[in-house]
């Protein structure tokens, strides 16, 4: 039964948030001052008919907008945007009791998002089997095709036409592909995975397939299957051949800005570390002024950046180390002598890291974080061990979509640097 809802609020995830007697309902794709008839279960809402807009809203720019699961706010106008995803960080810090300025965010959506993961299924329509490429659709395992998305870099305009070509040679599988396509200086980079280990016959047709579209490499959940060219990416001026599958920001335009902003914190600093370092997207535009020390788990991912470093000339000293920093976090007589520390974990946050550092006299702490919950956190424990949240600023690379990345930049008062005390 559809109920006359009023619109008060956006949610975290994008949602429109109708406050009433049971409690909030979240009803996507509606806008505060909006009245929408929906059809609401629990406290979730499907949007049945818009009553009343809001002046702000937009026309998606996506035909498949509301069925696609990729994009959450493609209906908002520019001011609701900005203040949506501004306001998710002020609110989690808040919470978290640390306070600090909120700088605009920062657009860095670019040319586009360089890599894309499609997931291939096999479906019935007319009364046939057949395979199928696409997305999600929203709080659903049903596959919506797509046979092109926006979001995307033009070099990316044949991927879904890739996917599913090679999903329908490994068609005689009856699992779920997952299928990641990177754009490279080389040409496609693409890695399958889902399939479980290839036989030597599908190795083959995958190699002459490769061929045919021109890849520049195709893997299956990381083994080699064909590299016909350099899957290389540029990071300042190196060019890394990331391993099959390794971590990426979303968009060049975000890698970018992050490490602007991350060197912006540290102008006068000669001795860095960067944990959680990755293929080097900050320690290699930072060893273009000072030396480095790249601190990461994943053993491939160091090993491609130190081939680009030995390929790059003009570069100061930058140093690696293979750690698990969740469970050997570098310790405060470690860091001792650093001018400054960048980190820059995955979502689960560097809470371990964090508490070293707080008790650390390392002046500059720069971190970086796809999620403001657990950077919240983080930020909290460098607060109480005497650092000072400077700035934060957000940056958009995930356009449309509920996440947001931020740089946060902690200082030490120059009085406690030399015995630092958790408060």
């Amino acid at each position: 039964m559809a109920e006359r809802l009023v619109i008060e609020r956006l949610g975290q995830r994008g949602d429109g948030v109708a406050l009433t007697d049971r409690g909030p309902v979240y009803v996507p794709y509606a806008l505060p001052g909006e009245t929408v008839l929906a059809e609401v279960a629990g406290d979730r809402g499907r949007l049945i008919d818009l009553e009343l807009a809001a002046p702000s809203r937009v026309e998606a720019p996506c035909p498949l907008f509301g069925t696609c699961g990729g994009c959450a706010a493609q209906h908002m106008g520019a001011a609701d945007y900005l203040a949506w995803k501004s306001g998710q960080i002020a609110a989690t810090l808040r919470q978290a009791g640390v306070e600090t300025d909120i700088l605009p965010m920062v657009p860095a959506h670019g040319a586009g998002r360089r890599r894309v993961v499609f997931h291939a299924r096999r479906v019935e329509s007319e009364g046939r089997s057949r395979m199928a490429v696409g997305f999600m659709a929203a709080r659903s395992h049903d596959l919506v095709p797509i046979p092109f998305c926006p979001l995307l870099v033009p070099e990316l305009g044949r991927a879904p036409e890739v996917a599913l070509a090679l999903a329908e040679a490994c068609s005689k599988s009856a699992k779920p592909l997952d299928i990641q396509v990177t754009a490279t200086l080389g040409g496609l980079d693409v890695d399958l995975r889902g399939h479980g280990p290839a036989s030597p016959r599908l190795r083959t047709d995958l190699v002459q397939l490769a061929e045919r579209l021109g890849l520049a490499r195709l893997t299956m959940h990381g083994d080699l299957i064909v590299a016909l060219r350099p899957a290389a990416i540029q990071i300042g001026r190196a060019q890394v051949e990331p391993p099959p599958g390794g971590f990426l920001q979303a968009t060049a335009a975000g890698e970018e800005a992050l490490s602007r902003l991350v060197l912006e914190a540290m102008p006068r600093a000669k001795k860095v570390a960067d944990l959680f370092a990755g293929v080097g997207p900050f320690a290699l535009r930072i060893a273009e002024r000072a030396a480095v020390h790249a601190v990461e788990g994943e053993a491939f991912a160091l090993q491609a950046l130190q081939a680009a470093v030995r390929r790059t000339q003009g570069l100061r000293p930058l140093t690696v180390e293979t750690r698990d920093l969740f469970r050997r976090p570098l310790m405060p007589l470690e860091l001792k002598g650093y001018d400054a520390v960048v980190f820059d974990p995955p979502r689960a946050g560097a809470e371990a890291q964090a508490r070293q550092l707080a008790e650390s006299g390392v002046p500059t702490v720069v971190g970086v974080s796809c999620s403001p919950s657990t950077f919240a956190r983080d930020a909290a424990i460098l607060v109480g061990g005497g650092y000072t949240l400077t700035r934060v600023t957000p940056v958009d690379q995930f356009l449309y979509s509920a996440h947001v990345e931020l740089v946060g930049v902690f200082e030490r008062p120059r009085a406690s640097r030399a015995r630092p005390t958790l408060g």
